[in-house]
């Protein structure tokens, strides 16, 4: 990939990308540019919206070594990817480019204006083409399989003869649904645990006030972020080192991205309390018709009650809003509390693709078929195998 600051490449007069370093994307031009394409996106992604990226480039690639592809028309910004090139693709020496992501960022689809998504991967890969630097070829971390943008890719790779593969894949649960909020819950859950549920709530509200709140204002942001904080530290993810207060990076970028959402009014916050006492809290974000699950934390001192799951009951009134089609969980795969509640499941993928010529392109194949025979799949289709690129 292209080590220089800029590369911009008009074609037929009316498209051009730009392929720059992301510390040139600070002039406010540019950022209300980005917010547009965010709002208008093909299929929705916080973690590529300024908001939430550039928080995270801040604290996480110090050295500015990141780069923003973006597709222009004319003056309107219509796609937008983080890339970065690595030296390895799991465990062996392929140098590649990739979309950048962080340990917190769990879905890597490009926003790209609704109709652009063709153009979007004709103008990066011809850009990738042209300039590919060392890299062998471009791996597409956390695609939203069946996604417009994805069906993009897919349709542009096949239609010009150009090699690719869906080489991993996974399911996380996915909230989805015309039913109602209860209706929902009755149809997840079983009488048996809906009962105990039930139970466990009254229990609660016997030891003293028990209250939820969802809150979208700036009121006590601050102090709000603090308390998740505390309250994830104190649980297993603190006592594991992947707590977001473990690493000042974590935590800085958690504070400031959750401050820019609150500005750009994409943040709900929600909380059960017990006499004033957070004992879950969940951090939503709204982008378009989505809901990304971002994070949540509760209280082990009170697991017996299960908290979490109390306050992902409340979470299903979102339902209710005409404004919301759905929700990602962002969870892991198979994750044993919301996976018992949400019964939707969204799946994500990797693809890697061929780029340059020819004699990149044949080391790719050879590569590529190397890959995908040691997981037992047929080149020719696009199943599921286990391979591995690099998270971030």
């Amino acid at each position: 990939m292209a080590t220089r600051a800029k590369d911009a490449t008009k074609r037929a007069g009316v498209f051009s990308h730009q392929l720059s370093s992301w510390r040139d994307a600070a002039d406010g031009c540019f950022v209300a540019a980005w917010r547009d394409l965010g709002d208008n996106a093909a299929e929705p992604n916080i973690f590529t919206e300024s908001w939430f990226l550039r928080p995270a480039l801040d604290q996480f690639d110090a050295f500015g070594r990141v780069k923003l592809f973006s597709l222009w028309d004319r003056d309107r910004l219509c796609g937008l990817m983080p890339l970065s090139t690595q030296q390895r693709y799991g465990r062996w020496p392929m140098p590649h480019v990739q979309n950048w992501l962080h340990h917190n960022a769990f879905l890597g689809t490009p926003i790209v204006r609704a109709g652009y998504e063709d153009q979007f991967w004709t103008e990066m890969l011809a850009c990738l083409d042209n300039d590919p630097g060392q890299s062998l070829f471009l791996h597409i971390n956390g695609l939203n399989i069946g996604g417009t943008v994805a069906r993009a890719l897919e349709n542009v790779c096949a239609n010009t003869g150009r090699r690719f593969a869906l080489v991993h894949r996974t399911e996380r649960a996915f909230l989805e649904s015309g039913l109602t909020p209860d209706s929902y819950f009755e149809n997840a859950v079983r009488a048996k645990k809906r009962k105990e549920l039930r139970r466990q709530k009254s229990r609660l509200a016997e030891m003293g006030a028990l209250t939820f709140s969802r809150d979208q204002s700036g009121t006590g942001i601050a102090a709000w972020t603090e308390e998740f904080l505390t309250l994830e530290q104190r649980g297993w993810k603190g006592r594991s080192g992947s707590a977001l207060a473990s690493a000042p990076a974590t935590r800085n970028m958690f504070i400031e991205v959750l401050a820019a959402a609150c500005v750009a009014g994409k943040l709900e916050r929600l909380d059960l309390r017990l006499e004033g006492k957070p004992l879950a809290m969940l951090v939503n974000f709204i982008s378009a018709s989505g809901c990304f699950s971002f994070k949540t934390a509760f209280d082990e001192d009170y697991a017996r009650f299960s908290p979490g799951v109390l306050l992902q009951i409340e979470n299903l009134a979102m339902l209710d809003r005409p404004d919301i089609a759905w929700c990602d969980s962002c969870a892991a795969p198979g994750h044993p509390m919301i996976d018992s509640i949400w019964t939707g499941r969204r799946t994500i993928g990797r693809y890697s693709v061929a780029i340059g010529g020819a004699g990149r392109r044949a080391i790719f194949g050879a590569f590529l078929n190397t890959e995908l025979a040691r997981n037992a799949v047929p080149v020719a289709t696009m199943e599921q195998v286990n391979g591995a690129g690099d998270d971030t």
